[in-house]
């Protein structure tokens, strides 16, 4: 039966069956989209990370605590060594029922609470090395800290392990050298520095290089603010620390205006220049070296400017300096945000986490329909495409496939020339379908 008014139609009959499934009487809220499901999956993942360190050391605190080995004196049995066969079983050492419930430095659920979680990523041109998901915690009864590595194998296993055992630890580089880490050096784009032979256990490919260094990309401010003294509310940076960033910051926003038209070239171009002049393969090079391949690359540096950069890179007075450092240093890099959806993007091509991604790949994963330039009809998707190709083969050592810190040097070049966050992700989100 229609509505006597005109302009309203008639509602068609709706089942009550129907009715109850796409009716509800309660609002049940608008169904999870990509970007809310990414969310779920990560707090997902940092709860079974952080379950994990929970079980770990609560489980063996007791057990393994080097107080259990201390036996009390007995003189009446002095004369009987605790390790002998002869003695009696009562009277050997350490057996299950002597083992202590609780011991002086036994750690608590309560104790191990307080803490603060953060995320982090190795700083490497090794693609299997730089996507490895970290989740570190940083513990305020000892001011020591841990690093657990997250794995996914496939849709539904996972594993946590632990990467850098939980200890207390100091700065390897840097003016901070040998001082220990507390909660003011948990910051987004921190680096954190272990000496590689204190951690006999980490990938063969990480212990290559004599200091593993770690940047925090999150951290759980609140649990850092709640956590945080009165002393420990400002960072204390030193007057030559504040010196080296001034340094760096002009020089890197000289170089910035000069690459802001060509920085893709650029960066990439110098990537596989350095990489070219490493010969021995430890991504270590000279002074000299350097030098020269910034004039190749017409950056200019004034001699003072260099000088001065020089000094706070070579920090340990030995002539050499990594290259990687030095790209880092005195270009700049894309901030943690936008660096977190380069690393995504490599992942969903690297699926098989070689570490490298076959041209082939790239071209059947690139996607070019809603590029500017094909939507105005000035350009095909394939021409598009075959740009882009030509532009990455170019920075590549090797023709049919791409590397991850070359994939990452394309994008650090483009990042320079866009201002806004979300522009960049957008413009990397979108061939890549991420």
């Amino acid at each position: 039966m229609g509505s006597s008014d005109p302009g309203i139609k008639a509602a068609s009959p709706v089942s009550p069956v129907l009715q109850a499934d796409f009716f509800p009487a309660e609002p049940l809220g608008k169904p999870l989209g990509k970007d809310d499901m990414d969310v779920v999956a990560a707090e997902k993942k940092k709860q079974m990370v952080a379950e994990q360190v929970m079980i770990d050391h609560l489980s063996r605190a007791v057990i393994s605590d080097p107080e259990q080995n201390l036996t009390s004196e007995k003189p009446e049995i002095s004369h009987i060594l605790p390790d002998s066969k002869l003695a009696p079983i009562r009277f050997r050492k350490r057996t299950l029922h002597e083992t202590k419930i609780r011991t002086q430095s036994t750690l608590t659920e309560n104790i191990l609470s307080h803490k603060v979680q953060f995320d982090g990523r190795i700083i490497s041109r090794n693609g299997r090395d730089a996507c490895r998901e970290l989740v570190g915690f940083f513990f305020t009864h000892d001011q020591s800290l841990t690093i657990y590595e997250y794995r996914q194998f496939g849709k539904n296993r996972t594993n946590v392990l632990p990467f850098i055992q939980k200890n207390i630890y100091c700065h390897q580089r840097g003016r901070r050298k040998g001082k220990q880490y507390r909660l003011a050096d948990l910051y987004v784009g921190a680096n954190l520095t272990f000496l590689s032979s204190d951690h006999p256990r980490l990938p063969e490919s990480v212990k290559e290089n004599t200091v593993l260094t770690l940047r925090i990309t999150n951290v759980d401010w609140r649990a850092l603010d709640s956590l945080k003294t009165d002393s420990e509310e400002h960072d204390d940076v030193t007057s030559e620390e504040a010196n080296d960033r001034k340094i760096l910051k002009a020089i890197q926003d000289l170089l910035k205006e000069q690459l802001r038209r060509r920085g893709v070239r650029i960066l990439t171009g110098l990537g596989k220049h350095l990489q070219q002049l490493d010969k021995e393969g430890n991504g270590l090079l000279d002074k000299a070296d350097f030098k020269q391949a910034l004039k190749l690359f017409r950056l200019e540096v004034s001699e003072n400017d260099f000088e001065s950069f020089w000094l706070i890179l070579n920090s340990s007075g030995n002539g050499r300096a990594d290259y990687g450092e030095f790209k880092r240093a005195i270009i700049g890099e894309m901030n943690e945000y936008r660096k977190s959806f380069v690393r995504k993007a490599f992942m969903k091509l690297d699926f098989n986490k070689t570490g490298s991604v076959s041209i082939i790949d790239i071209r059947k994963c690139y996607c070019a329909k809603m590029h500017p330039r094909v939507i105005s009809g000035h350009s095909t998707e394939e021409e598009i495409k075959s740009s882009f190709l030509e532009t990455l083969k170019d920075a590549c050592s090797k023709s049919d496939e791409v590397s991850y810190g070359e994939f990452e040097d394309y994008y650090e070049g483009l990042s320079i020339g866009i201002v806004d966050d979300e522009d960049f992700v957008n413009v990397l989100c979108t061939p890549w379908g991420i």
